[in-house]
This record gives C-alpha cells, sequence and structure tokens, in this order.
C-alpha cells in the first residue's frame, strides 16, 4: 500500500501508509526542531493517562525528515462539530473534560510555560520596549505551576474514534505550567472563527473548576502577544487586539 497524503501545512506533509502516521517535514525545516517535536512527544507518551499517538520512529522520507506514529482511525472533533451543530454542547463538555484530563498530569522534564512565553514576548520585534517589559512583568506576577500544557489544544488536534475514544495530537507545543494559561490559548484559538464556541469554552472551563473568569482573562494579553512571534497573518489582528499592541503605538 502507497502512502496516502492526508494533510498539508506550510511546514510539513502527513501521510497515511497502513497503521502509521508519518509527518514529513519541509527539507527547510530545522533538524534540531524535529528531535524536539519527537522528544516531547514520547515524554508525554510516558506520562500515561492520556491517550496519544505513540512515537515510532524519526527516520528520513523522500530525503526530507519525519516522524512516525501511530495511525489514529476516526474523525477530528472539528469535523463532528461541523457536521453535527446541535452537538455543539456535549462535544464542548467533552473536549473541556478531556483538556482538564490533559492538565491533570505533569510531566517534569518539559520547558516551562512561563520561560517560553518570557523568551516569544522578547523575541517580538513589533512591540516596544516598554510593551514587552509589561507584558513580562504581569507574566512573572502569575502564579506558578506545573500543570501539563498541550500549547494548541483546539478541536482540529483531537481525533474521536468509532467508540467516542478521544485522541490528543501535536504536543510540539506543550510545557509546564498555569492551566489557565492554556484555556486562554484554546480561547484565542476558538476566536478565530467563532465568538460563541470560544465563550461556551471559556465558561464551562470556569464552571467546572472553580476558576474566575477574570483570571482567565487576565492571561489574554499574555498569550496573545505570545503568539505573535509566530508571524501567522490570519491570527494576527485578534492577536493585535487581545496584546494591546495599539495601545503602546
Amino acid at each position: 500500500m502507497a502512502a496516502e497524503l492526508i494533510a498539508t501545512t506550510a511546514t510539513k506533509k502527513v501521510f497515511h501508509d497502513g497503521e502509521k502516521a508519518i509527518k514529513v517535514f519541509n527539507a527547510e525545516f530545522p533538524k534540531a526542531e524535529v528531535l524536539n517535536e519527537a522528544l516531547i512527544s514520547a515524554r508525554v507518551e510516558e506520562v500515561g493517562g492520556i491517550n496519544v499517538p505513540r512515537v515510532l520512529e524519526v527516520g528520513v522520507f523522500d530525503n526530507q525528515w519525519s516522524i512516525t506514529f501511530d495511525y489514529i482511525e476516526g474523525k477530528t472533533l472539528q469535523q463532528l462539530m461541523d457536521e453535527n451543530p446541535e452537538k455543539l454542547p456535549e462535544y464542548m463538555e467533552q473536549m473541556v473534560n478531556l483538556h482538564l484530563n490533559v492538565m491533570s498530569k505533569h510531566c517534569p522534564h518539559l520547558n516551562k510555560l512561563k520561560d517560553k512565553i518570557s523568551k516569544q514576548i522578547q523575541d517580538i520585534e513589533e512591540l516596544g520596549d516598554v510593551t514587552r517589559y509589561d507584558m513580562r512583568t504581569q507574566l512573572d506576577s502569575m502564579p506558578k505551576h506545573t500543570k501539563l500544557c498541550h500549547g494548541d489544544f483546539n478541536p482540529s488536534n483531537i481525533i474521536v474514534k468509532n467508540d467516542g475514544t478521544m485522541y490528543v495530537l501535536d504536543w510540539v507545543h506543550a510545557t509546564q505550567g498555569n492551566a489557565s494559561a492554556d484555556v486562554a490559548r484554546t480561547y484565542l484559538l476558538f476566536c478565530l472563527q467563532d465568538q460563541n464556541k470560544a465563550d461556551m469554552y471559556m465558561n464551562l472551563f470556569c464552571k467546572k473548576t472553580g476558576t474566575a473568569k477574570k483570571y482567565v482573562q487576565s492571561w489574554l494579553p499574555i498569550v496573545a502577544a505570545a503568539q505573535l512571534s509566530k508571524k501567522r497573518p490570519e491570527e494576527a489582528e485578534l492577536l493585535n487586539k487581545w496584546a494591546g499592541v495599539c495601545d503602546y503605538q
């Protein structure tokens, strides 16, 4: 059976080959980052208690670096939400419960979320010195936690099998840190497509955990500013708004 192309992004292609999924990175993609993604994924896999595709191999596919994972048969939660809009409340509750399970785990070998965000903010040329100082000061004042944070937790990174079992994919941005920061990132991702879904997600998280909504919202400018470092045009306007960049220009 020839490998079948099933997904393409700006930096990689994903192929399905039998029971394997092969993530193939562009030729210019740094080898160190490929190895780092495999390492992070393997460390999360070892945590246990979360359904994740196993890392099977790091190698070369068509002369480009690749990571081979278990192939998980099913649909993404995003597909299910699109196909069954009447079930959105049910899907959203399942997603929040899954996120809470992830954040109940600890993976002490991962980088710290605060350190990662601090470096991202420091490296953003568009932010002035005053903005960077204010953001990093605010970040430093936030409580220090060591919960497992996915970093890109959205419905497209969740595969639902026919029996309802959910698998979480793409752990390259995983860190250990404050759960509300990870929720703020998910909220911002939902805002890109649907404000109603974003509010539903945050409200459910706050209700289930007894977290004050204002506390999660206090992370939004910090997380938004950090995400600007990725220079994604489709996110720029929203992130600038939440980071308050215009207030400093």
